[in-house]
């Protein structure tokens, strides 16, 4: 019973540690306000659920929506839309594309991720295959500050921007654990020829694009 408790007790304070330093670290550096973002290179946009229609689930909808308000205010240049394209049935990358060259963006200025399986993949590849300096990290409130902290154990100058209060916030209690172990420890990922940034986004399509009028 004694080491139960005390694995349990151990348990707790790791957990609440790595989350203490994780939103600790990074508090300074999320907004929910376009406003208040600084300019920069990029905007990124992690994946999320797409339908099997190939239409946007709700959280990634949001996300793409804040990008787009983020380019054009001219807070960034550029979309980095990150996402899963493991099997060929299922494709975030090129329907949040999409959504965004729907929505006004320029094609030459949105790229696409196709090996972003999870967060700390699409900002290790951000940083190692697209050049990206520095970078807007737009997604959901509880998972704001893991992914701003990971962006900056790749090597950016990120700061995120909060685009509602979606996703499971008691998921994300236990991913900062595994999060600040990727930021710490900073493991390879799936690389790539490189893409910069800085030149043209349609180099990095797998895919012509879909047939989009603006909205």
């Amino acid at each position: 019973m004694t080491i139960l408790l005390t694995s349990v007790l151990l348990a707790v304070l790791v957990v609440t540690a790595a989350n203490v330093v994780v939103v600790g670290r990074t508090d300074d550096a999320v907004t929910a306000e376009v406003a208040a973002v600084r300019p920069a290179q990029v905007a990124i946009v992690p994946g999320s659920l797409v339908r099997p229609d190939g239409t946007l689930g709700a959280v990634v909808r949001q996300r793409v929506d804040a990008a787009v308000a983020l380019y054009r205010d001219g807070r960034v240049q550029k979309l980095l839309v990150s996402g899963d394209h493991g099997r060929p049935d299922y494709d975030e990358p090129d329907a949040m594309r999409d959504a965004a060259l729907a929505a006004g963006v320029a094609p030459e200025d949105v790229f696409t991720d196709y090996a972003g399986f999870d967060t700390w993949h699409t900002m290790r590849r951000a940083h190692d295959v697209f050049g990206v300096a520095s970078a807007v990290v737009v997604t959901q409130a509880p998972a704001a500050a893991r992914a701003v902290d990971l962006a900056r154990a790749a090597g950016l100058d990120a700061q995120g921007l909060v685009t509602g209060e979606g996703g499971r916030a008691g998921r994300e209690v236990l991913a900062r654990v595994r999060g600040l172990g990727q930021a710490t420890l900073r493991p390879e990922v799936t690389g790539g020829p490189a893409i910069p940034v800085a030149g043209d986004g349609r180099a990095s399509w797998a895919r012509p694009v879909a047939a989009v009028a603006p909205r």
